[in-house]
């Protein structure tokens, strides 16, 4: 009774102290809507005509229901997650109006922007749409206010999350996206050492610095069977121990291990699915991966009663073992003509965001345990035992 009536009279979050992931999921949203406005960010030059002039401009000739759906979804939420933000942080009367401004100024900006790119072509129609995506989110967002659910939400993560949780969240929400970009090796994020070397060359060819880059002896060899298992068993773990570092009880930290490997197998699924066709969206589930994956489990569920801070000490040392091991080993050449289909088709905007979560949600995550542990709130916090 009492977090519901903070909740009403307060704003909730806001007198609770407990910090919103709607901030950051927002962020991330912004950073998401920027990459597939500007995309692919190469040939700027000014045309001589305002960047403005797109609001005047007649409707466009042609249009398909396809880049309707695009854009008008494409900025729901965002405008869903300002909105939640705002209402979250106890400010309930401008939180529609704020989320719609907000969003249609980044919309404007955008379109602005689009003006010196010449694969890109500003639009009216899209800017209307952009906003009135937002706009429907917004008004989802206070529609679920009043309904009570954001209140319900509140007492739902104080109940199964510690107060200082925010980090953990937003990784775990981006992690399902992550997963979407196929992986070399199943649950395997973070594989960036051969195309960071690729890249590296490319920038300095025909540059006294090429000569600094450190040349390989041999070429990277592809995981053995063994190397594989292990890889599969620490990216099904990693998600698990991620979240353990802000669950309260043990019963809950199984629910989300429950959750999170059928989570991992169903988006490594569709993964498989859309890369090589429905009928090869099991293809990966070989004899290694299923060790992998068994392994996994079997560690996460063992270490379920682990206190939270040794939990993120494990989290740094699993997250180490994942990457260099990764990093180790080419992505073949299957998996390279995979990316080709992924970066020239039609999702080719989010699939190059889906690319860059699969890169670096794992430096990401290595940089979120490093900062939990030098906390000293958060030290005190977690040496606390798992509730049973």
């Amino acid at each position: 009774m009492l977090v519901a009536k903070r909740s009403e009279n307060d704003g909730g979050e806001r007198s609770s102290g407990v910090q919103t992931a709607s901030w950051p999921l927002a962020l991330a949203t912004v950073c998401l809507i920027v990459y597939a406005s500007l995309y692919p960010f190469a040939e700027w030059r000014d045309q001589g005509i305002s960047p403005l002039n797109f609001l005047t401009a007649p409707l466009p000739r042609y249009w398909t229901g396809f880049d309707v759906g695009v854009n008008l979804v494409g900025y729901a939420p965002l405008g869903f997650l300002l909105a939640l933000s705002a209402l979250r942080s106890g400010r309930v009367r401008w939180a529609v109006t704020v989320a719609v401004i907000s969003a249609g100024g980044l919309s404007l900006a955008m379109e602005t922007l689009q003006s010196y790119l010449p694969s890109r072509v500003p639009s009216n129609v899209d800017f209307a749409l952009n906003t009135a995506g937002a706009w429907l989110g917004a008004c989802s967002a206070w529609l679920l206010e009043k309904a009570g659910a954001i209140a319900r939400w509140s007492r739902f993560r104080a109940r199964w999350f510690v107060r200082d949780a925010r980090g953990a969240l937003v990784l775990l929400a981006l992690w399902p996206v992550a997963l979407l970009f196929p992986a070399s090796v199943p649950l395997g994020l973070g594989q960036v050492l051969e195309r960071l070397e690729y890249a590296l060359a490319d920038m300095l060819a025909d540059t006294p610095f090429l000569e600094w880059l450190p040349v390989r002896d041999i070429e990277l060899q592809p995981l053995v069977p063994g190397a594989e298992v292990i890889c599969v068993a620490l990216g099904a773990l990693i998600p698990c121990l991620l979240g353990y570092c802000v669950i309260r009880t043990w019963l809950q930290r199984a629910i989300f291990l429950t959750l999170t490997l059928a989570a991992g197998i169903v988006l490594t699924a569709l993964s498989a699915a859309l890369s090589y066709g429905p009928d090869h969206a099991w293809a990966w589930l070989d004899l290694p991966v299923r060790v992998g994956l068994t392994m996994g489990g079997v560690l996460a569920v063992l270490l379920l009663p682990v206190p939270r801070r040794a939990t993120a000490a494990l989290l740094l040392l699993a997250l180490s073992i994942h990457l260099s091991l990764l990093n180790q080993a080419p992505v073949g050449p299957y998996f390279a003509e995979t990316l080709q289909v992924w970066e020239q088709g039609r999702f080719v905007r989010f699939n190059g965001l889906a690319q860059w979560l699969g890169w670096l949600w794992p430096f990401a995550a290595v940089l979120y345990v490093l900062v939990r542990l030098s906390s000293r709130r958060v030290a005190d916090a977690g040496e606390s035992k798992i509730e049973p």
